[in-house]
């Protein structure tokens, strides 16, 4: 079953650089260990031949599973995005009702979290939460530790 996803321009290319690696620099250390394995005689005694055959099955899926990632993949185009709403890539900019803080979250697939710069899922429950909401709504949003309400101050592209 193959899924569309979207990507930015920077998050595609970051995964085809990953499949880049394994596909050159990984397939290699593994080819090399299963040859130094091989080496040290009978194969069906030998664990590290299996475990290095087992890396490499591994590797193997993981390989194929980028690679229809790669090919599924489209470029969002965030020029033609609508900023009257939240979407996937939209900047947002909240208050929280409850102690006033204010900050800016930007909605980007699973692929391309990074929590540090407050780049969320497009499926965390905050992200889930303002989707399709404008400048203005008020939402509360259950979390983990309980429930937040936010106001959506500006809605921005990143």
């Amino acid at each position: 079953m193959n899924k569309i996803k979207y990507y930015t321009e920077e998050g595609l290319q970051a995964l085809k650089n990953e499949l880049n690696h394994l596909m050159t620099v990984e397939r290699q250390r593994i080819s090399l260990q299963i040859a130094e394995a091989r080496d040290k005689g009978d194969l069906s005694e030998n664990a590290e031949y299996e475990a290095a055959k087992e890396q490499q099955g591994l590797l193997e899926l993981k390989i194929a599973k980028m690679q229809e990632l790669v090919y599924n993949a489209r470029i969002f185009d965030k020029s033609k995005m609508d900023t009257s709403k939240v979407l996937l890539f939209s900047v947002v900019k909240v208050k929280n009702k409850k102690n006033g803080a204010i900050l800016s979250y930007t909605i980007v697939p699973e692929t391309e979290v990074d929590v540090k710069s407050l780049k969320i899922s497009v499926t965390s429950p905050i992200a889930k939460g303002l989707l399709s909401k404008s400048v203005g709504s008020v939402v509360e949003i259950t979390i983990p530790a309980g429930t937040m309400e936010l106001e959506i101050l500006e809605i921005t592209r990143s």
